[in-house]
């Protein structure tokens, strides 16, 4: 699988899937998850409250993923993942990683062969932007999905990307 580092907007990738950094409620919030929500129209929100009524009564758990469609974002789907609140007295590292593994095992069951990231967690969770970008690059490298041969990780800044390329160098 090819690992494509990007600068911009993760709305406006045309990939088979999006990864949105969800809050568990699965019914839209601020950063990437209000951005996807907005550009992505009222089919996404339909579809996320259809899934709270059925399998996520309490919500989406952390590092879970599940999909919907991606309404008029250009892709074909979106796949929502709960990334964990950094905490300096915690390791959820692992948590953060599944989000990654899940999201790819998500979007591989649906036959997508390319995937948009945007840095899990390292918004209003407060993750740390070069420990995020070390956490998905470890599973982005590790992965060995079946049908999707390219993960773009879509960074939000100059200076987010001058990070993830040079860690990812």
């Amino acid at each position: 699988m090819e690992i494509i580092l990007v600068e911009g907007d993760i709305t406006a990738q045309r990939v088979d899937a999006i990864v949105n950094a969800a809050n568990s409620s699965l019914l839209g919030g601020g950063g990437v998850d209000g951005a996807i929500h907005r550009r992505g129209g009222p089919a996404i929100l339909a579809e996320c409250r259809a899934l709270r009524a059925s399998r996520y009564g309490r919500g989406l758990p952390t590092g879970q993923a599940v999909a919907t469609t991606a309404g008029e974002l250009p892709a074909r789907w979106v796949v929502h993942t709960v990334g964990p609140v950094f905490s300096a007295t915690e390791d959820r590292s692992a948590l953060l990683r599944d989000c990654y593994v899940n999201s790819l095992g998500v979007a591989d069951g649906l036959g997508a062969a390319t995937v948009a990231f945007p840095l899990i967690s390292a918004g209003v969770y407060g993750w740390p932007v070069e420990d995020a970008v070390r956490q998905a690059l470890v599973v982005l490298r590790a992965a060995s999905p079946t049908h999707v041969i390219e993960a773009r990780l879509v960074l939000f800044g100059a200076e987010t990307y001058a990070v993830a390329s040079r860690l990812a160098s």
